[in-house]
């Protein structure tokens, strides 16, 4: 049987369109950007039609705001740097406990070698943000609140929209890691006070390392790698063209998708969930009662540790995550459950990552295989070790 592939989140499949977009400036079009002959400028001409798109995407006001980068890592370790340059004599800083690794490993760095103070707001069992929490830390010192639009592990949405008006109220600057939104929910940065915002292009079917940071207008970033002055002086190096030709295609296609694309996968989550809860005792659907990412469905059955699960659908043909794929092999339970509940954190939880690539057959697929995986996982936690006397 055919590989069934629910880890999108993890990373997608790069579009086919996107490949054939990409593959000329691997081969004819292969200028330095920065070059003054032809080819050079073909290379630019390309850059801009990339950031333009990728504007699009999220309703930037144009390609100018676009920072190319090297993925949905740098631009947060970009954003967090240039919030806090942007921000003297302030000295305090905002994020949630369930965010990205590449948010909070940098935050701790940051408050650790620059003496500022961080809050770490809480989350509910749901993985809802505590707002009331959030409101009192926020103040005249705050310099930067960052914050997920949505989670990786779970799918669940935080309010960063209406979020970001109270924190321009106190005259901070918002950072939102959209990483997993972008091109699943709709952007619209111009209807937003949201200073800076981080994207990956391989979350939305482009190509892994292309990503790009949007800094609104009139913000001033201290860049984190000093040379050229390639990105207006916000990222020195010589650009890849293709990755970021490959990234604009990604944009274009999920900015005519998103809307059409989020009902479906919506429906095959919700078929997905409500036949498991239905049918198999003591599952739970982290975040349900949150609103969350159309495709993510994580999973936590009481007696089925979410290791075996993965491994045991695995071996049946269906790859799926029980976190973060840049935590996979830490070994270290999932700081996101961690925040949620301490009983969660101890079984793990599985998580569905659904794309527009996924179909009616999928679904079925596991339908008919996970139920028996949980009773097989179950039927093992109940039996002796070896070797003991029953």
């Amino acid at each position: 049987m055919r590989p069934i592939y629910l880890d999108n989140n993890a990373t997608t499949r790069p579009d086919a369109a996107v490949v054939e977009t990409m593959l000329p400036y691997l081969t004819e079009f292969f200028g330095n950007a920065s070059s003054a002959h032809d080819l050079g400028a073909t290379s630019r001409l390309a850059l801009k039609r990339a950031r333009e798109s990728v504007a699009a995407l999220i309703g930037a006001a144009g390609g100018d705001e676009i920072v190319l980068m090297s993925g949905g890592t740098e631009a947060d370790n970009l954003a967090l740097r240039a919030g806090l340059a942007a921000s003297e004599g302030r000295d305090e800083m905002i994020v949630s406990a369930v965010e990205h690794p590449a948010i909070l490993a940098l935050a701790h760095r940051l408050a650790k070698t620059r003496r500022l103070r961080l809050h770490v707001i809480p989350v509910d069992a749901q993985g809802r943000l505590d707002l009331d929490k959030l409101r009192a830390a926020l103040s005249m010192r705050t310099a930067l609140v960052s914050l997920m639009w949505a989670n990786n592990e779970t799918g669940v949405l935080f309010p960063v929209e209406a979020i970001a008006q109270e924190v321009k109220a106190v005259g901070a600057l918002m950072h939102v890691d959209a990483v997993q939104a972008a091109g699943r929910v709709v952007i619209d940065l111009a209807a937003s006070r949201i200073d800076m915002l981080s994207l990956s292009a391989h979350k939305l079917h482009g190509p892994k390392g292309a990503g790009a940071l949007y800094v609104r207008r009139g913000l001033a970033v201290e860049p984190l790698v000093y040379g050229g002055g390639q990105e207006r002086g916000r990222r020195a190096g010589t650009e890849n063209v293709a990755a970021a030709v490959g990234f604009g295609k990604a944009a274009e296609l999920a900015a005519s998708r998103v809307r059409g694309d989020g009902s479906r996968m919506a429906a095959l989550r919700d078929r997905l969930e409500s036949s498991l809860l239905q049918g198999v005792a003591g599952l739970r659907a982290l975040g349900a009662e949150a609103p969350r990412l159309p495709n993510t469905s994580a999973l936590a059955c009481v007696g089925a540790e979410a290791d075996g699960v993965a491994m045991l659908l695995n071996r049946a043909g269906i790859a799926v995550s029980t976190g973060a794929a840049c935590a996979a092999g830490s070994h270290r339970q999932s700081h996101v459950l961690a925040a949620m509940s301490a009983e969660l954190a101890e079984f793990g939880a599985t998580r569905f990552s659904l794309s527009r690539d996924t179909d009616d057959e999928d679904i079925d697929r596991v339908l008919a295989t996970l139920p028996g995986v949980f009773a097989r996982l179950r039927g093992e936690a109940r039996k002796p070790a070896a070797g003991l006397a029953a």
